[in-house]
């Protein structure tokens, strides 16, 4: 019998095993996007390690290879897979009510590891409020915002939405949640990195995976991931998974003093090890929580 965890309509096309999705999600993401990403080098908009200079050159990176990226898997589960998109998680009644809420609960999240960081020693505080000197930084602030709902979008139906639910159908729900995971923390990988950001990367993962299966959409955990990276990027002008937004803070400026383990080091306060620990128990809440509790909570929000 098919395991489904969104919508139960049949696929009419052919599914590829629960090993070979993560595969075919590599190669699909790594097609579409390297042309732009090397576009966006030439345009030098971008330097040699992919990290934007600038932050309209950050906002065309959020937005260009994802384009291609999103547009490469659709076509795959259109045409090759034969699925609507409520199978990869575009369901559910109140789409913008749940994807404001979990913005919200992104924005708390990111907001409490970081200011847990920063009352363990990790960071020393500097300016207050230095973006609001600059009318300038508040328009990109807020244009970025608009940019990383998109990104952070098209990357959870991506791996949330198409390859966990499409692994799950062909096997279970656990391989659902390693094949998404996996190819997640493959496609963030890059030469000499810390095994702490490996395990975050996966440790992520889980957790949006645990969110999908729980709401039974992927609108809730599409918020989410973008609450999330936004804040931690302009909220006190920290690096977001190594990236730099080129921006003075919208709350306030910290400065990393503590041990790169606490401070997560060049790759910013999503590797530190205390944000690891809070997404490895909230995975778990997720995951224990008691259907019967989670479906009566879910059940004026998402009706299917």
């Amino acid at each position: 019998m098919i395991q489904t965890i969104f919508s139960p309509e049949p696929h009419r096309g052919w599914l590829p095993w629960a090993w070979l999705s993560p595969i075919v999600c590599i190669l699909l993401v790594g097609f579409s996007s390297v042309p732009l990403d090397f576009g966006l080098e030439w345009l030098g908009l971008v330097n040699s390690k992919g990290a934007p200079l600038s932050s309209f050159g950050f906002c065309l990176f959020l937005l260009l290879p994802f384009v291609a990226m999103g547009a490469a898997v659709w076509a795959w589960s259109r045409f090759v897979e034969r699925r609507d998109l409520p199978t990869l998680g575009l369901t559910g009644a109140h789409p913008l009510r749940n994807h404001l809420a979990g913005l919200t609960v992104g924005i708390g999240m990111m907001a409490l590891a970081i200011i847990s960081i920063w009352l363990a020693g990790g960071y020393v505080s500097k300016d207050v409020l230095p973006a609001f000197s600059s009318p300038a930084s508040l328009f990109w602030i807020a244009i970025l915002l608009a940019c990383f709902v998109f990104q952070s979008g098209v990357e959870e139906f991506i791996f949330r939405g198409w390859l966990l639910s499409t692994a799950t159908r062909r096997w279970n729900l656990v391989a659902g949640f390693i094949a998404s995971s996996t190819a997640f923390t493959f496609l963030h990988f890059s030469p000499h990195q810390p095994v702490r950001e490996i395990v975050m990367a996966f440790t992520f993962g889980l957790f949006a995976c645990a969110w999908a299966w729980r709401a039974g959409s992927i609108w809730g955990v599409m918020g989410w991931h973008a609450g999330w990276n936004w804040f931690a990027g302009v909220g006190f002008a920290v690096p977001i998974t190594g990236f730099d937004l080129h921006l003075p803070a919208l709350l306030v400026q910290l400065v990393p003093v503590g041990p790169i383990d606490l401070t997560g080091g060049p790759a910013g306060p999503e590797s530190s090890l205390l944000t690891i620990g809070m997404l490895a128990v909230a995975t778990l809440l997720l995951l224990l929580w008691p259907r019967q509790l989670a479906e009566k909570s879910r059940m004026p929000l998402e009706e299917e």
